[in-house]
């Protein structure tokens, strides 16, 4: 008998969604960043075992309200798939647990999906002890068919969530090929390209920015790819540049590395920045970027 089903993650933004998804898949199939909001679609990802099949949805953080557009979208993004999964995995970091777990805690809560609390980030708790009664303080224990602690940063308990998720989820027929891992190339390609410029230019930009493909070419020994970087101010196209290109330089380099092993060719990388002005604003640019109301 197989089992298979949908799962989905939910919690507040920078509570480790990403890095779990990535270290429970055994590949990068989404970007991660010391800071919060940086998933921006709802990603699906599958992990095929041998009697079971786990189809990943995971959506952006909740956010804090905001009177940009593009706040205004994802926050809309976690209610639209929590009715139709089988598993919600409700993810907190460590003790903490403010307005917006809270917030998060009651959409998982409107769904009929059973529900895997898990406690990430425990590497920081310095006593293991505060874990039990951080969980008797602030949940109804009741509401989850397991509670997991783990470290997705180091490994540690992610065997144990992926137990679980083959107990609870529901008998089925596969509903994918074995061989179907993750979406599109083009959407994997444009978002290793922006962790890259989130990576590499840290506090000096904004969030304001995305990566479109314009040129996706597939030869018998590499790929060639142009994309565009487009951010919202003249000002913020300068620091994408940087002096004499150095900058859009290294993101191209560190992209292309990075490609290279996700696509096992080389891979010819061209970028351009271009400004998109108050694009976070524009509901036709958020939806020619790929970010959809």
């Amino acid at each position: 008998m197989t089992k298979c089903g949908y799962v989905t993650i939910i919690g507040k933004t920078n509570v480790g969604k990403s890095t779990f998804l990535n270290k429970f898949l055994e590949k990068k199939v989404t970007i991660t960043a010391n800071k919060s909001q940086t998933t921006r679609s709802n990603i699906y990802a599958i992990k095929t075992l041998k009697t079971t099949q786990i189809i990943f949805i995971d959506t952006p953080g909740i956010h804090k309200k905001s009177e940009k557009t593009i706040n205004k979208v994802l926050r809309k993004k976690p209610a639209e798939v929590i009715h139709d999964v089988d598993v919600i995995i409700f993810m907190v970091s460590g003790t903490k647990f403010d307005a917006i777990d809270k917030e998060s805690l009651n959409l998982a809560n409107e769904s009929q999906a059973k529900k895997i609390l898990v406690i990430n980030k425990i590497d920081l708790v310095k006593n293991k002890q505060d874990l039990f009664s951080f969980v008797e303080n602030t949940f109804n224990k009741k509401d989850f068919y397991s509670i997991i602690p783990i470290s997705a940063k180091n490994n540690d308990g992610i065997d144990l969530v992926q137990q679980e998720l083959e107990k609870v989820l529901p008998n089925n027929e596969f509903f994918y090929p074995k061989e179907i891992e993750f979406q599109s190339n083009t959407f994997e390609i444009s978002e290793t390209i922006r962790e890259k410029v989130i990576r590499l230019l840290g506090d000096e930009l904004p969030y304001e920015t995305a990566v479109v493909i314009e040129l996706l070419k597939e030869k018998k020994d590499k790929y060639e790819i142009d994309a565009n970087i487009y951010v919202s101010k003249q000002s913020q196209k300068s620091i994408v540049i940087g002096k004499n290109g150095d900058k859009i330089k290294s993101i191209g380099t560190a992209a292309r590395i990075d490609l290279e092993k996700k696509l096992n060719k080389k891979v010819f990388l061209r970028l351009w920045c271009k400004v998109q002005k108050n694009w976070v604003n524009n509901p036709i640019s958020l939806e020619s970027f790929g970010i959809k109301s």
